[in-house]
């Protein structure tokens, strides 16, 4: 792994890497997310990164809606992030071995909200850095742990900001603690808080052993000044044994620290900063830094983080893909390569048409340029090159290795794509996504609307990995099936304002699965005769319950030719059709291994058709005899509430079916975590505000899929024939 580490004391020279073209090199640009729990300040947070960068000359705030990257009328409206937005600024650290270098960060807000985990999964898979927002009064909280395991599912290195130091109840050392226990992260604070809640009033500096004093806000309205002076006296024994357990965990992953530090020798500054870059780089280590987004009190700490410790596009191994033969081949960052890039996002914007969002990982990416996708084996025009600034645009005619851009003119593409020059033989792995967990009929409410309805589902569906669009055969209806009833509702208010589709919706329904309980063996026959050429096709199966989790496989253990090879992928294509549709109440059928262990062919009758059609039967033979069961979702769920309330809820909790997972108390608070059925969660909004007289507060994350009680069984199977639920 090549880790640029060097303490800068001069500006350095342009690598060969770097074209002299480049406005920044490669080293002086930082690809990073803000990533979080809903309501833990990730987007104030990043408008004041904006704003101190000099990309917006003023402040937005969500309250009023006047914010840069919740630019949609939707977020506005809801004061939520409900689409990531990209940005491009610019910052000069004032202390470090980049002191006094301007760099260009590109930021990424992703959303907290659970129904829209898909734009925090795709946009981690393409960043080099992250930082994750905490609430200073709630801690962890259920989607942190979640951003965070995808953020360690890509290898992605880490800040940590612990927001909201000015509210009641704010508490560092908590939050710091929370994140060792429940995340497992090596967190360490970089700075200690100088008071909590309305009395934070500072930053003490453990690197520099210096403090950091908010002036009062009518002499410094913009925070732009804070005083540097000497570690307040009663701080001064608490900042040198931190500092000590920082150069420890430093020293656990720098062998030039750890040798010095058990000889007692003095570290220096810039040497610690370099081995707290290299720790994090390693994922071996999370600077912690607070501070106070709304009351602009840290931001500028942070942003020096960010370009000290948070690697560049060299610092990280490069990003491996796979060529046609299915060997690995690395995307080095270096502009003097093939252009290889992964199409992350997509967006329809009204002005410009259909918008790619890319990944250069290696080579120069040029206006006018034609760009190979080995998904379709085409070849198409980037007609227009652009930077984002979340909805505004700046037309550039080059992107460079490690750089984020939009390309105009690129049709035929998924999420997840690989673009590359014509020669280059790759394909990058795409982020992958969860499955959606409910689901709802639609209809159009006119003709008119009818003819609109499969143009605006089409393109949603196109921007959406997490939306999916079917129709029910049996009724003739259009399904759409989504993570969750907001994700739907907000897909449906979009069809009305972006596309002017108006339609009715039927109730949400369920994302059930089936599985097997025991192993079983299915035969499958397809004979036609019909005077002419007919058909035959025969294929026994052997299906297998595999571990929770580790999805559908198809394995052929075919021997001596009883087969041809010819008809194994069709049999295997019947078999993954047939697991659409299980026998219970025709819902997808996951986790099971499904051996193709026999068979018969007849030389002139066989055909594909005929062989997938016997997968297709030998798959739901097998299936009836394996003792199938009907799984439901299990929602991980967290409600704060005020003690005396915590009767009524947790009663409720057990009235749906839930499962009490543990209870916590927090500043006159109960927090309580509960494993409840997705089923039995629909309206539990209005539900929970009334059992608490409106003082109560809940989040909920998908967790796992399992058995449906028996008692219920009779009732969903019925449902399931009669309704269109299938996803």
């Amino acid at each position: 792994m090549a880790i640029n580490l060097q303490i800068v004391t001069e500006k350095p020279k342009l690598s060969s890497a770097n074209s002299p073209k480049r406005p920044f090199p490669m080293e002086w640009t930082r690809n990073i997310g803000i990533a979080a729990h809903i309501d833990a300040g990730k987007t104030t947070t990043s408008e004041r990164i904006l704003f101190y960068t000099g990309a917006v000359h003023k402040m937005g705030e969500v309250h009023e809606g006047s914010t840069v990257t919740d630019w949609m009328e939707q977020e506005r409206e809801r004061g939520i992030t409900i689409t990531s937005a990209a940005v491009s600024c610019a910052w000069i650290p004032s202390v470090g071995p980049f002191k006094s270098i301007k760099h260009r960060i590109n930021v990424i807000d992703t959303p907290g909200h659970v129904d829209f985990t898909a734009e925090v999964e795709r946009s981690l898979r393409v960043l080099d850095g992250a930082v994750a927002v905490f609430c200073a009064v709630a801690g962890v909280q259920p989607q942190s742990e979640t951003v965070w395991r995808q953020a360690t599912k890509y290898r992605v290195p880490r800040l940590a900001f612990v927001n909201k130091m000015d509210r009641t109840g704010a508490n560092f050392y908590r939050a710091v603690d929370e994140m060792r226990k429940k995340l497992g992260a090596n967190a360490h604070p970089l700075f200690l808080p100088i008071g909590a809640e309305e009395n934070f009033s500072g930053l003490v500096d453990l690197v520099q052993m210096k403090a950091y004093q908010f002036v009062d806000d009518s002499a410094d309205p913009l925070g732009l000044n804070p005083a540097i002076t000497d570690i307040p006296a009663d701080m001064l024994a608490e900042a040198r044994k931190h500092r000590e357990k920082l150069i420890e965990a430093v020293a656990d992953s720098d062998d030039e620290i750890a040798h010095k530090y058990l000889e007692g020798q003095e570290i220096g500054t810039n040497e610690l900063m370099v081995g707290i870059r290299k720790a994090t780089v390693g994922l071996k280590f999370v600077g912690v830094i607070p501070g106070s987004a709304f009351k602009k009190k840290g931001i500028q700490r942070l942003l020096d983080c960010v370009v000290n410790y948070l690697p560049s596009a060299i610092d990280v191994p490069p990003t491996n893909g796979q060529d046609s033969e299915g060997k690995e081949v690395p995307a080095t960052a270096d502009d003097q390569n093939k252009t290889v890039g992964l199409a992350f996002k997509l967006w329809s914007d009204p002005f410009v048409g259909k918008l790619v969002f890319c990944r250069v990982y290696s080579g120069q990416l040029l206006r006018g340029q034609s760009l190979y996708n080995p998904r379709t084996r085409r070849s198409e025009r980037v007609s227009r090159l652009l930077l984002m600034r979340a909805m505004d645009k700046e037309e550039i005619d080059v992107a460079y290795a490690g750089d984020i851009c939009a390309l105009v003119g690129i049709k035929d593409v998924i999420t997840g794509d690989t673009l590359c020059h014509e020669d280059a033989d790759i394909r990058l792995e795409p982020p992958t996504f969860p499955e959606p967990v409910i689901s709802m009929s639609i209809e159009p409410k006119s003709k008119v609307d009818q003819e609109k309805l499969g143009t605006a589902l089409a393109r949603l569906m196109a921007e959406d990995p997490t939306f999916r669009v079917s129709t029910n055969h049996d009724t003739g209806q259009t399904i759409i099936a989504g993570m969750g009833e907001l994700h739907l509702e907000i897909i449906r208010d979009r069809m009305v304002r972006e596309f002017k589709v108006e339609s009715d919706a039927g109730k949400p329904q369920i994302a059930y699965r089936e599985t097997i309980s025991q192993a079983a063996e299915g035969v499958g026959k397809f004979i036609r005769q019909s005077g002419g050429r007919g058909q035959y096709g025969h294929v026994v199966v052997r299906l297998e319950p595999n571990e929770k989790g580790k999805g559908v496989e198809v394995i052929n253990e075919i021997v001596g030719g009883v087969i041809p090879k010819e008809y194994i992928k069709p049999s295997t294509e019947g078999i993954l059709e047939g697991a659409n549709n299980g026998v219970v109440a025709g819902h997808p059928v996951i986790d099971f291994k499904c051996r193709i262990i026999d068979g018969s062919f007849h030389e002139v009758d066989s055909s594909e058709l005929a062989f997938k059609m016997a997968g297709i039967f030998a798959f739901k033979e097998a299936m009836t005899k394996a003792k199938p069961i009907l799984l439901e979702p299990i929602m991980k769920v967290e409600v704060t509430v005020p003690e005396e309330f915590q009767g009524d809820i947790m009663g409720d909790i057990n009235r749906r079916r839930g499962q009490i997972q543990g209870m916590d108390s927090r500043e006159g608070a109960c927090i309580i975590a509960a494993m409840v059925p997705l089923e039995t969660m629909f309206g539990y909004a209005t539900d929970i505000r009334s059992l608490s007289k409106g003082r109560a507060s809940y989040s909920m994350e998908p967790s796992h899929f399992a058995q449906v009680p028996a008692s219920l069984l009779t009732k969903i199977v019925e449902t399931s024939t009669k309704a269109p639920a299938r996803t």
